[in-house]
């Protein structure tokens, strides 16, 4: 293990579950988990708090169960999930012209370009969330992917903007902090997820992340090494639960248990003489469920959440364009024939998005079921920001010692420098990921709470 290495905590906040996840990078760039916990989620519905005393209390079971896991665990910073149909998504374009032409373009013209895009007009009750710029133009070069360093008077890029409801954004960060927690960050669902089950592959080849939670199917689209769209289902494995429930007259439990263990997303895949026993309530018979009717009703309800991916696709004209295909990932990823319904439904390819990708081996067998993608790409992010700022002061601290020490321990610095950048993430949109933006949603009535 690299000791010198930070450990980072990820708190997915989800409708069924909260789940804690700490972890450290070792010397191979892959995740040791060195705690993890769980509890029932009872304040969350399609992804945002409603109760926040509830939250609160499944907050804290799932950090004692981490900390139970590994009792000399410090947890005290975390990186938690946002989601939820409040989530919005809108491009822009935004330009500069540059006073000091013959200076190269540098990160803090960016860093301008980044804040303007802050001012962008959205409805009231509104924050930005994250602003995540696209592809970049120099005068009249277009395409690039990162232009510091170019030579130009005007720069440009075209933005992806992630919007949220402002109190939507409060009550998390009131929960988490009055269970004793400071948040680090707050990072979309889907983003974190895609951290956790792609590679640099997919990112070239492009690839639509479908996340089917418990209260919502989150989207992230890429393309061509970017972000392309983001989007917020309003539909999730709850939903095909309480349509059971109601569609066969069980109880949610039981509805829950046969989805689990019956359930299959084609209808056409299941036998007509198999049957299901519900025991009776308070004395009533039994009851028997064809497994065709409820593979009918599942049917029915997962179609339209990949109508709902097809018309994202659709509206920004990458139906046809994803050579990636579909990675589905989430607790409704396990669906039985999710992956036949997808590509029938979508026309493109499918697979199952593991969260195995950057986890060192003898993790938790566990975790590595899709349901926990967005927690363990929350530590992901994490790392992001961690590698970024040491990179950053690796970069000020060349410049002050190249300039003012002898050869030879120029040269030292210099391959201390190399041997610590050795570590690949998915920087090409990970490093969109921007830090700081809870102050932006900390108000002075929090400050007192």
């Amino acid at each position: 293990m690299n000791n010198e290495n930070p450990i980072i905590v990820g708190l997915d906040i989800g409708t069924t579950k909260i789940a804690a996840i700490a972890g450290r990078k070792n010397e191979y760039g892959k995740l040791e988990i060195l705690g993890f916990g769980r509890a029932a989620s009872n304040g969350v519905q399609h992804g945002m708090v409603l109760n926040i005393d509830q939250t609160i209390k499944a907050i804290e079971a799932a950090l004692e169960n981490c900390r139970a896991s590994n009792p000399s665990l410090p947890i005290k910073e975390v990186y938690v999930g946002i989601a939820g149909h409040h989530i919005k998504s809108l491009q822009t374009r935004g330009d500069i012209v540059r006073q000091d032409t013959e200076e190269e373009i540098s990160q803090a013209d960016i860093d301008q370009l980044i804040r303007d895009q802050y001012k962008t007009y959205i409805p009231a009750g509104d924050r930005i969330l994250d602003v995540i710029p696209q592809e970049f133009t120099v005068d009249n070069f277009q395409n690039i992917p990162d232009p510091v360093g170019y030579s130009g008077v005007k720069v440009g890029a075209n933005f992806h903007i992630i919007t949220g409801d402002k109190n939507a954004i409060k009550n998390i960060n009131r929960s988490v902090e009055r269970a004793g927690l400071e948040i680090k960050d707050l990072v979309l669902q889907p983003l974190a997820s895609a951290a956790a089950v792609m590679n640099e592959h997919d990112l070239e080849a492009g690839v639509a992340i479908v996340d089917i939670g418990g209260g919502t199917t989150d989207l992230a689209i890429y393309y061509e090494g970017i972000i392309k769209h983001t989007a917020v289902i309003p539909f999730g494995g709850e939903n095909i639960t309480m349509d059971i429930k109601s569609g066969l007259g069980v109880l949610k439990t039981q509805a829950e248990q046969m989805k689990i263990q019956f359930g299959s997303a084609l209808v056409n895949e299941t036998k007509a003489n198999q049957f299901i026993t519900i025991p009776g309530l308070r004395g009533l018979e039994p009851k028997e469920v064809s497994v065709k009717t409820l593979a009918g009703i599942i049917q029915a309800r997962m179609a339209e959440i990949l109508d709902f991916v097809s018309y994202h696709l659709k509206q920004i004209g990458l139906e046809r364009a994803l050579n990636g295909g579909i990675i589905l990932t989430g607790g409704g990823s396990q669906l039985k024939h999710l992956i036949q319904l997808t590509e029938y439904q979508t026309g493109l390819n499918a697979r199952i998005g593991l969260p195995t990708e950057h986890l060192a081996s003898g993790h938790i067998e566990e975790l590595a079921k899709p349901m926990y993608s967005t927690c363990l790409g929350l530590i992901l992010k994490g790392y992001n920001d961690y590698e970024n700022k040491r990179k950053k002061f690796e970069k000020d601290f060349l410049k002050v010692e190249v300039s003012g020490v002898p050869e030879a321990p120029q040269e030292e610095v210099l391959e201390t420098a190399k041997k610590t950048s050795k570590r690949k993430t998915l920087k090409d949109f990970l490093d969109s990921w921007k830090i700081g933006l809870i102050d932006l949603f900390k108000e002075e009535e929090d400050a007192k709470l």
